[in-house]
C-alpha cells in the first residue's frame, strides 16, 4: 500500500514543500516511469535520481509520484544517446539552464554529423580515384626567408586542440611585443598527425624581428629560408575535415611535379583575419609544404 508524504515536487522546481504525494514502489516506478528497477538502482548510485525514501531495514526503495516527471526526462534524454554525466547536468538545472544544455549538445551533435557527413564524402571520393577527390584547389609556390619565431609545441588530441591553439597563439603573440612585435604571419606545424590515434606533436610559431638576439629565456628558434607549395583555403574550407583536402591537394601536386617535401605540413593565418567572423568565402589560411 502507497503512503504519503510531505515533499518538493521535481528536480528544477520550486523546493519548498506542496501537499502529501504519494510514495511509490520501485516496481511501480520502474513501469510508470518505463525505466528498469536496474536502471533505477544505477541512477540511485549515480546521484541522478534517488528515491523518496530507503526502508534502514530492508533496503527498499520507494519514490515520489511527482519524481516520475525527472525519470520520464531522463528516459528521454538517453534516446538522443547522451551521456549520463551531460544527462545529470541537464537534469539538475533549473528550467531554462537545462533547455539551454540541451540545445547546446544537440548542436555539438549536428557540427558533429556535418563533419562525419563530409568525412564520407571525402573518403568515397578518395576510394574512387581521380583528379575530383582533391577539389578546385590552385597550388602556388613562393620563397620563405629565414625567420626567428617564438614558438611551443605540445602533444595533443584532437578535443584538445582548438582551446590550445586559441591560447597559444594570443600568449605568444602577447610575448612578442616584448621582442618589437609579430613581424609576418603566425603558423602551426603539424609534426604529426593530431587524431585519436595520434597526438602530433603540433608547434604554433610567430615570427618576430629576425635581427634579434635570441633568447634563453623565452622559447624561440631559427626557421630556416625555404621554398613552399601552398594552397588557399576559405572559411568553408577550413573546418575538419574539408580542409584535409587542401594537404591532399598539395601531396599530389608534389607527386605529380616530382618536388621532395623537407619539412612538416603547416597552416599559416593570415593577419588581422578572424576565421570565426569571416564569410564561407573569405580566404582565411594557407595549407603549405617546404619543398625542394
Amino acid at each position: 500500500m502507497a503512503d504519503p508524504v510531505t515533499a518538493p515536487t521535481r528536480v528544477g522546481e520550486d523546493t519548498r514543500m506542496s501537499g502529501p504525494e504519494e510514495l511509490l514502489s520501485i516496481g511501480v516506478f520502474a513501469r510508470r516511469s518505463l525505466l528498469s528497477m536496474k536502471a533505477l538502482r544505477l541512477y540511485d548510485r549515480l546521484g541522478l535520481l534517488r528515491p523518496a525514501h530507503v526502508d534502514p531495514a530492508t533496503g527498499r526503495r520507494r519514490y515520489r509520484e511527482s519524481q516520475l516527471f525527472t525519470a520520464r526526462l531522463i528516459v528521454l534524454l538517453r534516446q538522443l544517446d547522451m551521456p549520463l554525466a551531460e544527462v545529470a547536468q541537464v537534469v539538475a538545472a533549473p528550467g531554462e539552464v537545462g533547455a539551454q544544455r540541451l540545445v547546446e549538445y544537440w548542436d555539438e551533435i549536428e557540427r558533429r554529423r556535418t563533419a562525419q557527413s563530409d568525412l564520407v564524402q571525402r573518403l568515397r571520393l578518395s576510394m574512387l580515384g581521380g583528379a575530383d577527390r582533391f577539389g578546385s584547389y590552385t597550388v602556388y609556390q613562393r620563397e620563405v626567408p629565414d625567420q626567428l619565431v617564438l614558438t611551443e609545441q605540445r602533444h595533443l588530441r584532437p578535443a584538445e586542440l582548438s582551446g590550445w591553439l586559441a591560447a597559444t597563439k594570443a600568449r605568444l603573440v602577447s610575448t612578442a611585443q616584448e621582442f618589437g612585435g609579430v613581424v609576418g604571419q603566425l603558423y602551426v606545424i603539424f609534426h604529426g598527425a593530431v587524431t585519436e590515434d595520434s597526438d602530433g606533436p603540433v608547434e604554433v610559431c610567430v615570427p618576430i624581428d629576425p635581427g634579434q638576439s635570441e633568447s634563453t629565456r623565452v622559447p624561440m628558434r631559427r626557421e630556416p629560408a625555404h621554398r613552399e607549395a601552398y594552397v588557399r583555403i576559405t572559411k568553408a574550407q577550413f573546418e575538419l575535415p574539408q580542409i584535409l583536402s587542401g594537404y591532399d591537394a598539395v601531396e599530389q601536386w608534389m607527386r605529380e611535379q616530382r618536388r621532395c617535401c623537407i619539412g612538416s605540413p603547416r597552416e599559416i593565418y593570415y593577419a588581422g583575419v578572424d576565421v570565426r567572423a569571416a564569410a564561407m568565402t573569405d580566404e582565411v589560411c594557407d595549407v603549405a609544404y617546404p619543398i625542394r
